[in-house]
């Protein structure tokens, strides 16, 4: 919609989302120790499918207007995209390569705990 985040809103759930899933994903790895394939997919592929899955959603301007402006969760979009992004196991998982709609050049990714 041409808006950006508040950064200083949304910066604390941010975080709370990125080391969400990189405990979710080292807790599936103890579990489930074997990246096994099932449906074409992998283990990891699943693991970041389903989180993509999660916040799946479809927003009225206006709502999304409002949550930029009041809420201090991201929007869907930048919930999945967000953390994913700062995921070196998800370039992996997937083999996105240098340059690709989703690629953040490592230094520029964000490593919490």
């Amino acid at each position: 919609y041409g808006k950006h985040l508040n950064g200083n809103l949304t910066q604390g759930e941010n975080i709370a989302d990125l080391g969400g899933l990189k405990i979710a994903y080292r807790a599936m790895h103890r579990a489930l120790p074997e990246n096994y394939t099932m449906q074409g997919f992998t283990q990891d592929q699943r693991f970041f499918l389903s989180w993509a899955q999660v916040w799946r959603q479809l927003a009225r301007e206006a709502a999304v207007m409002q949550q930029l402006a009041t809420d201090p969760h991201s929007p869907a979009e930048w919930r999945i995209k967000g953390p994913l992004s700062n995921m070196p196991e998800f370039y992996e998982a997937f083999s996105i390569p240098s340059g690709s709609p989703m690629w953040r050049a490592p230094q520029d990714r964000v490593s919490v705990w």
